[in-house]
């Protein structure tokens, strides 16, 4: 059973699968930061200094009462919070994310395309043959 496990654990598209996880992860972590640090900073200052982060509704207020001025606090507070700023930014990831897929798969799917184009090599073999065959005609 180990043996089978190890086979399965370095055929090729097991290694891929797990090289493609960890880059998706560490891009995913490059786009939440483009998205925290460098969008949403300049939406929010265009709306009036809004921290997306920080936009939530509380439903129900904690053992201290509030008003809470940031989503930490009220969840410290115990309160429970609807968190419409979080899920914006996260909106905006994802956005970003499938974008970013969507280019991947069309240069991928052009150069599938241009290879499909190309034409087929004749094998040597055929190549020699047509020359017989032209050499016999003369």
């Amino acid at each position: 059973m180990l043996k089978e496990f190890k086979e399965f654990a370095v055929r090729g598209n097991v290694v891929d699968m797990a090289v493609g996880i960890i880059i998706g992860a560490a891009f995913g972590k490059i786009v939440e930061s483009l998205v925290k640090d460098v969008i949403m900073p300049p939406i929010g200052l265009l709306l009036g200094r809004v921290d997306f982060s920080n936009l939530f509704v509380v439903i129900k207020q904690g053992a201290q009462a509030g008003p809470y001025l940031t989503v930490e606090a009220a969840q410290k507070a115990g309160a429970v919070t609807f968190n419409y700023g979080v899920f914006f930014n996260t909106v905006i990831s994802f956005v970003i994310v499938a974008f970013a897929v969507f280019l991947l798969i069309r240069v991928i799917n052009r150069l599938k395309r241009q290879e499909e184009k190309k034409p087929a090599a004749t094998p040597e073999e055929v190549v020699l043959l047509r020359e017989i065959r032209d050499a016999l005609r003369k």
